[in-house]
């Protein structure tokens, strides 16, 4: 009897053929891809549907409108009697969204008139007047009262006095990614307040002044809040007395080198040095 083992031919009772790993190996990699699928369905459902979580899931193209809205709600809350001038955009590039991504913010300011000691009365009263989402509040801040607002979609609104008869009110988006950038929205031929910057211009000596820059902003119920404004360079300082006939002698705001007074329904205010003249006339939006 030979102890010897035969070879060359495989049992039938031999070891499992790898067909069911291959078969599970691909439903796993389907699984995957599915879930894959599944994941970026519901990442652009996110994107299109939810609201944002953070400044940096919104441009500075889309938040443009928000600021634009702000200052017409601002100029509103200010009142016809309050509201001095709507500030042009300010764009500023070079902060950074992120360590690896430029940026940039938009501001745009609102002059109000604030006799001294009246600071925090006419800040309070804008407040009160704001829209209740926006949550705006006046505290203490370092140089006196301040207000804080949300105008929605990380739009941040900030108030504080300038010390010479004035508060002033800051639309501050903050910095993040520029998308489509902002454009200002298209200035429509001059009204009231072009007419009342001439005539200014006229008594002042500055008849031959380059053209105005139109600032506007929606207002909440319709139509726009328009400041035509004007800068000269340096020269010899002009004085407020010559704008006292358009004031009826009777000035909203005169603390040199500030003038203010109102003609029919246009404010114009003027700061005059010797470094340049600026003119601003503003016609608001309705209470």
């Amino acid at each position: 009897m030979s102890g010897a083992v035969q070879t060359g031919w495989a049992s039938s009772a031999g070891p499992a053929a790898p067909a069911p790993a291959r078969s599970w190996r691909r439903w796993l990699l389907a699984a995957t891809a599915a879930w894959a699928v599944l994941l970026a369905l519901l990442a652009w459902m996110s994107v299109r549907d939810d609201p944002p979580t953070v400044r940096e899931q919104r441009t500075l193209g889309q938040a443009g409108p928000v600021v634009d809205r702000a200052v017409g709600e601002l100029s509103r809350a200010a009142g016809a009697a309050g509201l001095l001038e709507l500030g042009p955009a300010r764009v500023a590039s070079g902060c950074r969204v992120t360590p690896f991504a430029d940026g940039a913010r938009l501001r745009r300011e609102v002059g109000v008139l604030a006799p001294t000691g009246t600071e925090r009365a006419v800040l309070v009263g804008i407040a009160e007047r704001l829209p209740a989402s926006w949550r705006a509040e006046v505290g203490p801040g370092l140089d006196g009262p301040e207000l804080h607002a949300d105008a929605g979609e990380f739009v941040a609104v900030e108030g504080r006095p300038t010390v010479d008869g004035r508060v002033r009110l800051i639309v501050d988006t903050g910095c993040r990614p520029v998308g489509s950038g902002y454009t200002a929205a298209p200035a429509t031929a001059a009204g009231a307040e072009a007419a009342a910057l001439t005539a200014a211009l006229g008594a002042l000596g500055r008849p031959g002044a380059a053209a105005p820059e139109l600032v506007t902003a929606p207002c909440p119920g319709g139509g726009l809040a328009r400041t035509a404004r004007s800068a000269g360079g340096p020269g010899p300082a002009a004085s407020t007395d010559a704008l006292a006939p358009l004031a009826g002698d009777a000035p909203l705001l005169d603390n040199p080198p500030v003038y203010a007074y109102r003609t029919g329904p246009v404010t114009v205010l003027a700061e005059l040095s010797p470094e340049a003249t600026q003119l601003a006339a503003t016609v608001g939006c309705p209470g």
